[in-house]
């Protein structure tokens, strides 16, 4: 007789675990100090660019209470907790050749002090989307590919310089992917580029995305280079950058095009990014679908880029089914197109949805996706060291819930329970190196354009009664749920 036998899991006893956040999303103190203002607080300015009206002006006040966030993730237990500089608190204009706000420097450096002394390793990320205003106004911010690397290069080396001692593991961005097609495609990102004219007067979907990405990726192989040669053998340390994408699922899975647009759909979501960080160059589905509006490398870039990530930074919500479109790899495709020209889908051809609704329209949960997807890039990278930097999920009508309802978030710590095993499985059973795993979020926060609505914190923030804080079920649970499986591969 012929049973089923349960996966392996297991996780590496130097795993490590803890919680992320976001400069713009958690610090508030928009004017505190000096900083000067990001694209985001223009943005935010723009009516009808955020769901409540809201903005990241206050948010959770973290600049006033990092003692407060430093005692919650004592609380939970965590090992880890990732954070982001806000380059207009350091450098408020933000140039090369604009001054340096000490205060700013002072609070990052004493954030990571404070950590340190709590026992709690700091994971830094130099720009989560929070471009400083000024290098937008003044030269185009990402699409001014010699002025916005120069000026990344002079940031990233001030950082490095402060906080080099104490930090030792860097990404140097945040999911450039949403920068580019959510910035710069549909305008529903700072700073709102697009070709629909009824959303914004600028922007061109066809071009703009992909010279974004493209400076960006310059941007990052240079601030290796300089933590490399500069810091590197002063400190130690590693370097990498954070990649966002979902997996994907075959429409169809008897329909051989549906397969294969599968892996389409990843190597313009990931692979755009990632390809060029380990290999120097674009993915070819790309390259064939774009032509010309994909910008190239130089022998130099190329170079530069190839080998640029000491690990791979994974940030993973969700899955999707994809259906293949006719002729994608033809010059009559949508010039707007940005995904390989298929269709994203939560339901296959029988009717099966890919997994439950919640608050945010885009994420459905899958946890089996993030077992795959994580030897799907093993597998393409050659089983890089890989650390989950972002990973969780909103409720459906979490924020119309009592604070009672709230603090009992099941359905959040069965989405942890169930994405950590597949983690887990992937370890021990697929052969991946993963070594950390950070949750989204240590608190509810501003969420972007959907301002406060939508929460995906393990910690309830009472924004009207003094940013209170009150863990949720799932901020206690964590701990318990890697108990099962550090140690055990």
């Amino acid at each position: 007789m012929v049973r089923d036998v349960a996966p392996k899991a297991g996780l590496p006893a130097d795993f490590i675990w803890g919680f992320a956040t976001a400069a713009y999303q958690i610090e508030g103190g928009a004017t505190a100090d000096g900083r000067g203002p990001s694209i985001w607080d223009t943005f935010c300015k723009t009516p009808g660019k955020i769901a409540d009206g809201s903005s990241g002006d206050v948010a959770c006040d973290s600049y006033h209470r990092t003692a407060q966030d430093i005692e919650l993730l004592k609380k939970t237990g965590a090992q880890a907790y990732r954070f982001s500089i806000s380059w207009s608190r350091v450098i408020p204009k933000g140039g090369r050749n604009d001054p340096v706000n000490q205060a700013g420097i002072d609070f990052y450096v004493k954030l990571a002090d404070d950590l340190l002394a709590a026992g709690i390793t700091p994971f830094v990320t130099l720009l989560h989307w929070d471009l400083p205003d000024e290098l937008y106004k003044r030269y185009g911010g990402y699409l001014n590919k010699d002025e916005f690397v120069a000026d990344f290069a002079n940031y990233s080396r001030i950082i490095f310089n402060a906080m080099g001692p104490r930090v030792k593991h860097w990404i140097t961005f945040n999911e450039p992917f949403c920068s580019a097609i959510l910035g710069y495609n549909f305008g529903v990102m700072a700073p709102g580029h697009t070709s629909d004219r009824s959303k914004s007067a600028v922007g061109d979907s066809s071009t703009e995305p992909w010279i974004v990405g493209h400076n960006i990726l310059v941007a990052h192989a240079h601030a290796v280079q300089i933590y490399r040669e500069e810091f590197k053998p002063k400190f130690g340390g590693e370097i990498g950058i954070t990649l966002n994408g979902d997996w994907a699922e075959p429409w169809d899975p008897d329909d051989e095009q549906d397969r294969i647009a599968c892996d389409r759909k990843i190597e313009f979501s990931i692979c755009w990014f990632a390809d060029p960080v380990y290999f120097g160059r674009y993915p070819e589905s790309m390259v064939k679908q774009l032509g010309s509006r994909l910008p190239t490398f130089t022998d130099e870039e190329s170079k530069l880029l190839a080998g640029s990530n000491d690990f791979y930074g994974m940030n993973h919500y969700c899955a999707n089914y994809i259906r293949h479109r006719d002729g994608w790899e033809e010059a009559e495709v949508d010039p707007h197109d940005f995904s390989g020209n298929l269709d994203i889908l939560m339901e296959d051809k029988q009717g099966n949805i890919i997994g439950p609704e919640t608050q945010s329209l885009w994420l459905r949960p899958h946890a089996p996706g993030f077992r795959k997807l994580m030897k799907w890039l093993s597998d393409r990278y050659g089983r890089p060291k890989i650390y989950v930097t972002e990973n969780g999920t909103s409720i459906k009508g979490e924020n119309d819930l009592s604070m009672e309802d709230i603090l009992q978030d099941d359905f959040r710590l069965e989405y942890f329970r169930s994405y950590i095993t597949a983690m887990a499985e992937a370890v021990a059973e697929d052969g991946c190196d993963c070594r950390g795993y950070m949750a989204w979020s240590l608190m509810d926060n501003f969420e972007w354009a959907e301002g406060y609505e939508t929460r995906f914190g393990v910690t309830y923030v009472d924004y009207e009664n003094g940013q209170k804080r009150y863990p949720k079920k799932s901020a206690l649970e964590l701990k318990n749920i890697f108990d099962q499986y550090v140690g055990k591969v």
